[in-house]
């Protein structure tokens, strides 16, 4: 099968995604100055945390099938797995805000980056034995542990929580920060496969 349509799709639900969580950061009913913004801090902070995260997944979900020329019916399951979850972050996201990352929902937060995580892990590893142990995306990702360690970050960041939320979200951001430039594996990847072509 073609993978554009599976671009397409997941593209739109990440864009559907992003848009839910800002509607979610209310107008003041009343004042006309910066203060009244005070008490929607938590929900700002929130959805910029929440975006970082959606955007690098964005991000490097497009690089990897950049990598890929063709899916199959396995990869189509695991991509759906992987924005089931990343659908529910707006979810956290508010539910965190409105208690003002109180210990079980920004646990549950966790909980949903976990599975995020884990589930772009299964895509990644489907694809990669669909394009062969010695395809392109395959060499990029290596033995991954790049995305290994974000997972168990996240982990230790949910059971934290139950004690520390403020830790907790400070782990989240850590990962955030990880990935906040594209994964250079595939980056490389990428570049080396633009290049070749030019070069053609």
């Amino acid at each position: 099968m073609k993978k554009g349509r599976l671009e397409a799709f997941s593209d739109g639900v990440i864009a559907i995604i992003i848009t839910i969580m800002v509607l979610e950061i209310k107008v003041p009913e009343h004042g006309d100055n910066l203060k009244s913004l005070i008490p929607l801090t938590p929900f700002f902070l929130s959805y910029v945390l929440s975006f970082v995260n959606i955007g690098i997944y964005w991000n490097n979900h497009h690089h990897m099938l950049y990598l890929v020329n063709s899916i199959t019916g396995s990869v189509l399951w695991a991509n759906l797995t992987l924005l089931f979850w990343l659908s529910l972050i707006p979810f956290g996201t508010e539910w965190m805000a409105n208690n003002h990352f109180a210990p079980v929902p920004v646990a549950v937060y966790g909980l949903i980056l976990v599975m995020c995580a884990v589930s772009y892990i299964i895509l990644a590893y489907i694809l990669a034995s669909h394009c062969g142990k010695n395809s392109e995306l395959a060499q990029a990702l290596g033995k991954d542990w790049k995305g290994k360690l974000s997972t168990a970050t996240y982990i230790i960041g949910v059971i934290i929580a139950f004690w520390y939320p403020q830790i907790a979200c400070a782990l989240y951001a850590l990962v955030a920060c990880m990935w906040l430039i594209p994964d250079r594996r595939i980056e490389k990847k990428v570049i080396h496969r633009e290049t070749s072509a030019t070069e053609e």
